[in-house]
């Protein structure tokens, strides 16, 4: 029987408790098994928690299998050095989250290992970079922290057509949201941290795709050992039985409160894929299916202070991290994206006045009011 996303969230997955018939997923904690009878191990991404959550995952996004990790960026080295060695390169959207834009900087070079950061909408500028040592078109749509959206169907066509491995951060959309292995992309991640597990209380990353893809991914991955607890993989595997409301809620109140700041005097700019104003909205209307996501991100304008502001917000928590059901919001240029330089953030719009708002499930009139009183107090 075909089942529907809300459904599979609930019941894709787990594992059924023979002994002693609970209806939810036992936790099997052991790191260490018999071995004449099983090669469970838990850096072999096989042992029975692991492997639970991560049918879950590869069933909502759609494809054959997944593996989790213990961070997202783990999820994004493992994946991109499975796959590329000296000598190679790799092409990469120019507006990205921060920590992967500092993994390519700082770690690519070491290894000999070239790339372009471009914009991948513009057909012309894919062709001028691309080479015969390519190996990777990695994307994220919405990105982080501008929520840019790209033409997925077009890179899946683009990496085909020139024999690439494709790979998108789907976090911000979640599978709720979006499928990218439904538009062509051979691989999908996850900072499961964020909407996967939902309650800002998980370090965790996923990427799911062909078995074959995975295959050797996992290869790599059981030498770097960036490896899943039992106990983690178990909670994530709850909390994603809840993903569906979640998100769909997020994805209201984010509209709502979008379209509020959108006609906000005090705000310059606002960034999210759901507005019509929006510069890509006709591309997202297309590829996300479930909603535009919970991510607002908006600039104030430049006589506030946005530390101020911030500090003025009674109900929305200043945090790092996003994607909780409680709202939460951040400076990109001191947090994800501090470790850029201020020239090159600025020039992509990652300024000192930038937000973003990761949008959670509480009444939406009062995130509005919790907004529009710290407006007034710094206006």
């Amino acid at each position: 029987m075909s089942k529907k996303k809300s459904t599979k969230c609930v019941h894709s997955g787990g594992i059924t408790d023979d002994k002693f018939f609970g209806n939810i997923t036992p936790i099997y904690p052991s790191i260490t098994y018999d071995y004449l009878n099983s090669d469970a191990y838990p850096r072999y991404f096989n042992t029975p928690n692991q492997l639970s959550v991560s049918k879950k995952i590869a069933e909502l996004e759609g494809t054959e299998d997944a593996l989790v990790f213990g961070s997202g960026l783990a999820a994004v080295a493992t994946s991109m050095f499975s796959f590329v060695s000296s000598g190679d390169h790799v092409i990469l959207q120019k507006s990205l989250y921060g920590g992967t834009i500092n993994l390519v900087n700082t770690e690519f070079k070491k290894f000999n290992i070239s790339y372009d950061y471009i914009d991948v909408a513009n057909l012309k500028e894919l062709n001028s970079v691309l080479r015969p040592n390519t190996k990777i078109i990695y994307i994220e749509s919405p990105s982080n922290p501008l929520l840019s959206i790209t033409d997925i169907k077009s890179i899946s066509n683009f990496s085909k057509k020139n024999n690439l491995i494709s790979i998108i951060d789907n976090t911000f959309s979640s599978p709720i949201n979006q499928n990218p292995a439904n538009l062509g992309i051979d691989l999908i991640i996850h900072s499961a941290t964020k909407y996967l597990g939902g309650h800002s209380d998980i370090l965790a990353g996923t990427v799911c795709g062909s078995n074959e893809l995975i295959s050797i991914i996992k290869k790599s991955g059981l030498n770097f050992g960036s490896n899943i607890s039992e106990y983690i993989s178990w909670l994530l595997e709850r909390s994603i039985k809840t993903l569906s409301v979640r998100v769909l809620k997020q994805n209201d109140n984010a509209l709502k409160i979008a379209n509020f700041l959108n006609n906000h005097n005090m705000i310059n700019k606002v960034y999210y894929p759901g507005l019509s104003s929006h510069d890509k909205h006709d591309i997202a209307k297309k590829q996300m299916t479930g909603g535009f996501g919970g991510m607002v991100s908006f600039e104030l304008k430049n006589s506030i202070s946005s530390d101020e502001f911030v500090k003025s917000l009674q109900v929305i928590q200043p945090t790092m991290s996003l994607a909780g059901v409680e709202s939460t919001i951040t400076s990109p240029a001191k947090t994800s994206h501090k470790k850029m330089d201020p020239k090159e953030r600025d020039e992509i719009g990652i300024t000192k006045n930038l937000l973003r708002f990761s949008v959670g499930i509480e009444d939406v009139d009062d995130l509005i009011n919790d907004l529009s009183n710290a407006l007034k107090l710094n206006g």
